[in-house]
């Protein structure tokens, strides 16, 4: 992967394919090889004729990995992925986030309004706005010596994915006790953005992608039949869904 410094932390990314430029966002724990790379989302995309970038969060992947609360502010984050299009001479740009990715990608909406061509939020609904529950097990999870010493559901399935990726779950803690922000309805109101939002129909993290939608002036939802909140990643009913998005968007 190649990298740039920004805020002072080195910043991983990959950038392939021509085109129209799609950046893409990874959820928490994961890296944009797990999350992009692995479910075909790269081949996928440059094959229908985008430039694909995609970038390690902080924290994650081959990106710095402090481990202070304070440098992972959801707005923190967002300033990455703006900082890599202004590194890459990228001035707009549709962009996808799954989960985490989607509140950074939702944010630098926001923040950015005319940078972001069209928004696709994956495996978030409406949590953007009233959360995504106790984040507490999580981080005890992730701070546990061990798998074997977890015994919270949900707790378990980020240890379990935090171990798969082999990722320092002490810079995840840290990710997680900072960067869980919500952002009040009158906020995403204000995303003009086309907007696409792609939840799992099994998916107990995400909240209701219709809900969301309902809030905003541009946005529809696609439900991903029978998946839950990982599998969801890569599903094809997702990719399909998100490719005629593109197609359609201005």
């Amino acid at each position: 992967m190649l990298s740039f410094v920004h805020d002072g932390l080195d910043i991983a990314y990959l950038d392939e394919g021509m085109g129209d430029p799609i950046l893409l966002v990874h959820g928490f724990a994961s890296n944009a090889a797990t999350n992009w790379v692995a479910p075909s989302w790269t081949t996928t995309l440059v094959g229908a004729g985008y430039r694909v970038v995609a970038l390690d969060n902080r924290g994650h992947g081959a990106s710095s990995k402090p481990h202070d609360p304070v440098h992972y502010r959801s707005q923190l984050m967002a300033e990455d992925v703006r900082a890599l299009m202004d590194h890459l001479g990228i001035m707009r740009a549709d962009v996808m986030g799954y989960s985490m990715g989607a509140r950074i990608a939702a944010l630098l909406t926001l923040e950015h309004p005319q940078r972001v061509r069209s928004l696709i939020l994956g495996g978030l609904g409406d949590g953007l706005v009233y959360g995504v529950g106790d984040e507490g097990p999580v981080i005890e999870a992730l701070e546990a010596g061990s798998l074997e010493d977890v015994t919270h559901a949900r707790g378990r399935l980020f240890r379990a994915f935090a171990d798969q990726t082999k990722s320092d779950r002490l810079a995840l803690a840290a990710c997680m006790r900072s960067m869980r922000v919500k952002i009040p309805p009158h906020d995403v109101r204000r995303i003009a953005t086309p907007t696409l939002i792609a939840v799992g129909t099994r998916d107990s993290i995400a909240g209701d992608p219709h809900a969301l939608a309902a809030l905003m002036p541009n946005a529809r939802a696609l439900d991903i039949p029978g998946r839950d909140h990982m599998p969801a990643v890569g599903d094809k009913v997702f990719k399909a869904g998100v490719l005629a998005f593109l197609r359609e968007r201005p």
